[in-house]
């Protein structure tokens, strides 16, 4: 079976170099020219705190692909979600599947193109990014989680499981969308910490006002995900435990939160986020208008207002645009903006 990786990028390039590596028959599909002669020319390298290896493989172009696809790992960004979806959806076969290796919401819009039938839920946890054409960056280990969209555990999940296992360590979940959404809402921190140009760590060790800040982002995202029934799970660096607790002003829930997230990202070799990368480094729209946009679009159809995650969002665009630029003023602001937030929580506590 051909395994199409569509997005070759950071999550899709060291996932289709390690099933290539382990003898699967990988296409690599990107729409970056330069990144596709490179692979075809050179093979993809993957740098790993270990060693580089560099391993053959096959890519092409969207236009240049085939129908009857079996099995695609979608890796886009969440932006090109629908764009790649426009692709696939006439290509993929009958009884193939689409496996979202992305952040966000994603498996909503798959199973709208193509049935919730051939969409299987992910959770990716593992850190990568993008550094040249023909080269990627493992920036750490981190949780693969696989489930179906209803919480069966059918035998596809079961083949998947053991195919990604060369990817990372690899495990089922009757409750994939707690997983997703868990990262999802745990994901406006990570977002927040690229206001600046600073480590994770940095960040989340800065002060008690600054946690504070982080935290009610995270429960107010939460809070989205709990209204629209969701059941949270704890995975790697995050647990919803600890993020409600100190939501509630234990301080001591909201230092062992923090402290978590700063030794993960210590011991990792990526230690910004792909949000700051895309910013920073690559001078390019972030996927952050897509992420967060999903949950206050949702929110909405809940009636629950999400003040500090609009203002979130409106910082990034902002960032894109150069109309500021990354400083510690900027998550001052949002500190700032944080406050009625840990009001209202604390009332309701």
């Amino acid at each position: 079976m051909t395994i199409t990786v569509y997005g070759a990028g950071a999550i899709g390039g060291v996932t289709g170099a390690m099933l290539a590596r382990a003898g699967h028959d990988v296409l690599l599909v990107d729409r970056a020219e330069d990144h596709v002669a490179a692979m075809n020319g050179g093979g993809l390298t993957i740098d790993r705190r270990d060693g580089p290896f560099t391993v053959p493989v096959r890519a092409l172009t969207p236009s240049a692909l085939g129908h009857g696809l079996p099995l695609v790992l979608l890796a886009v960004k969440s932006q090109d979600t629908p764009g790649a979806l426009a692709v696939l959806s006439p290509r993929l076969a009958a009884d193939g599947a689409i496996v979202s290796l992305q952040n966000g919401l994603n498996e909503e819009l798959i199973a709208a193109a193509v049935g919730a039938r051939r969409t299987v839920g992910c959770l990716v946890n593992w850190a990568a990014d993008w550094v040249a054409p023909g080269r990627i960056l493992h920036g750490g280990t981190g949780a693969l989680v696989l489930g179906e969209l209803d919480g069966g555990v059918s035998d596809r999940v079961e083949r998947l499981r053991k195919l990604l296992d060369a990817v990372a360590p690899t495990r089922v979940s009757t409750n994939i969308l707690g997983y997703t959404w868990a990262k999802h809402v745990y994901g406006a921190l990570l977002i927040a910490t690229a206001v600046v140009d600073a480590h994770v760590y940095e960040v989340v060790e800065r002060s008690p006002r600054v946690q504070r800040m982080l935290v009610a982002l995270v429960v107010e995202n939460m809070g989205v995900a709990e209204a629209a029934g969701v059941r949270l799970e704890a995975f790697d660096e995050y647990d919803p435990v600890l993020y409600r607790a100190a939501g509630r002003g234990d301080p001591a829930a909201r230092e062992r939160a923090m402290a978590i997230v700063a030794t993960h990202y210590r011991a990792h070799t990526k230690t910004k986020t792909g949000i700051w990368r895309d910013l920073a480094v690559r001078k390019r729209p972030t996927e952050v208008g897509a992420l967060l946009g999903a949950t206050v679009a949702k929110a909405e159809t809940l009636g629950l207002a999400m003040p500090l995650t609009r203002r979130l969002i409106s910082m990034i665009a902002d960032l894109e645009a150069g109309r500021r630029v990354m400083a510690w003023g900027n998550v001052d602001e949002l500190v700032a903006a944080a406050a009625p937030a840990e009001a209202r929580e604390s009332k309701r506590s």
